[in-house]
């Protein structure tokens, strides 16, 4: 309060309160107001802010005055004689008070009280999985205080439901929603691969949950991520019978999907299908004259069995790999005659174009157990060796490893060009001849087949012509070069 006065005889004010949350009621004498006053009763000037002045004088009282202002201005004069008998002056104040704050829903108002007055504070926090949204606008935080108008200076936000946005999408996969709704919080979604060609890491279908810090979380202990591996050795259909490569039957559609037929020069191999970037095969397929042919040279056929349909959909190599241990500028020795092929793009796998597996650590190759062997190889037509235009099998048996050396070592007595059998080879046929691989099935794959899958047990390598009696043919182990493929994969 501010209290002006000339010769101020007599008064009385009592202390209010500094802060400005206070308005002042005033009680005040005199009462009457006049335009001019006689000595015993001077006039009293009442100046309240954004208001005329108001002149008071007279004997009574003129009753509760309510200024809603923290300063009251008060003039005081009297004349030379100091005849007046003064004034007084009652007055009290009274805080500024806001209105209780509506309920936030799905959020918390503090702190909770049954007043809230001048420069109180509200903050409001959203619950567990919601988001502070003001105007369309999500905001970090929010508080408001009550102002000396008796309002809260900014309204009560809102708590909207957060939401995860899309689940990644799932490579070889897809997602479905288990529940929830547009990938709010809470919300819990499926994947799961594309069966019966990939199947899930873990082997489980694994479920995410959208939580509270806008993520998708894995309800699984164990995987972090959702993946997709690719199926290998079960194709969708079987074959019924086995006949022999050499004059015998087609292999049905889809029945060997990791075939591939390799085109190289003016040469034909075969391949296969290990992974959704690599084919495995023979590496004297790849190499012409000591040195590995450019990968732009090598044209690559998979996902039928018919020639002419092959050819309409080659796919590409981006590198080569032949195993650094294969020497063979004379063509007489096949040791570690194994090779990869990196495609420049991914294959997504179905029934025509699927993953033979690789065997395991310390797979055994147990004289007489069956194994399938197919090609794009020669095969007899009326008598006559022919490039076959249809895939064709054969099923063959392990041959024992003395067994084969001693017939190789009968046909040495009468020629110089046959090569050495090492521990990295395998021999398969029948004594009698007439089942066999032949050229242009080199690099193609020997499958056992053991608990429903098929696995790369051989590669198709060398031979002593084609399904003569008392030879067999040979073939690269595969168990032996585990540690080369996995390491050339996972290096490249």
């Amino acid at each position: 309060m501010n209290v002006q006065h000339q010769n101020l005889w007599t008064g009385r004010v009592r202390s209010a309160p500094r802060s400005a949350s206070t308005h002042w009621v005033l009680t005040c004498a005199p009462v009457t107001m006049v335009t001019s006053c006689d000595r015993t009763s001077a006039p009293v000037c009442v100046t309240i802010p954004d208001r005329e002045p108001i002149k008071l004088c007279g004997g009574l009282s003129p009753g509760l005055m309510e200024t809603n202002s923290s300063t009251v201005k008060l003039d005081y004069h009297t004349d030379d004689k100091g005849q007046s008998r003064g004034w007084s002056l009652d007055y009290r104040t009274q805080r500024v008070q806001c209105p209780v704050p509506g309920r936030v829903a799905n959020g918390r108002v503090t702190p909770v009280l049954t007043e809230y007055f001048y420069r109180d504070y509200l903050h409001v926090r959203c619950d567990q999985g919601y988001k502070l949204m003001m105007e369309g606008e999500e905001i970090q935080s929010f508080f408001t205080m009550c102002v000396s108008s008796g309002r809260w200076h900014l309204s009560l936000p809102e708590c909207h439901i957060i939401d995860c946005g899309e689940p990644e999408p799932l490579l070889n996969g897809a997602v479905t929603v288990l529940s929830g709704f547009q990938n709010q919080y809470r919300s819990v979604v499926q994947y799961h691969c594309n069966q019966p060609f990939y199947s899930p890491l873990g082997g489980v279908n694994v479920t995410f949950r959208c939580d509270a810090d806008r993520q998708w979380r894995s309800t699984h202990d164990v995987i972090s991520s959702p993946t997709c591996l690719p199926v290998c050795g079960q194709p969708t259909k079987l074959i019924s019978g086995y006949q022999r490569i050499i004059g015998g039957s087609n292999a049905p559609h889809k029945t060997i999907p990791w075939q591939v037929m390799l085109s190289v020069g003016s040469g034909r191999g075969g391949g296969m299908v290990i992974a959704d970037r690599w084919i495995l095969t023979a590496a004297h397929v790849l190499v012409a004259n000591g040195a590995t042919v450019p990968p732009e040279d090598v044209r690559i056929y998979m996902g039928h069995n018919d020639v002419k349909t092959l050819k309409d959909t080659p796919v590409n190599a981006s590198s080569l790999y032949i195993h650094p241990g294969y020497k063979n500028p004379d063509l007489l020795n096949y040791n570690n005659d194994i090779a990869l092929m990196k495609l420049d793009q991914p294959i997504t796998f179905d029934s025509s174009v699927m993953p033979l597996c690789l065997p395991a650590e310390g797979a055994t190759y147990d004289t007489g157990v069956m194994g399938l062997v197919s090609g794009f190889g020669i095969t007899i037509n009326r008598g006559r060796e022919v490039l076959t235009n249809r895939l064709k099998y054969v099923q063959l048996p392990v041959v024992d490893q003395e067994t084969c050396s001693s017939s190789l070592s009968s046909i040495r007595r009468t020629r110089s060009d046959v090569p050495n059998l090492t521990e990295n080879m395998f021999c398969a046929g029948v004594p009698e001849g007439s089942k066999d691989s032949c050229q242009g099935d080199s690099g193609s794959a020997f499958t056992l087949r053991e608990n429903g899958r098929f696995y790369a047990a051989g590669i198709v390598s060398w031979g002593i012509e084609c399904g003569k009696r008392g030879t067999y043919g040979v073939y690269t182990r595969v168990s032996n070069y585990l540690p080369w493929i996995n390491n050339t994969i996972q290096n490249n």
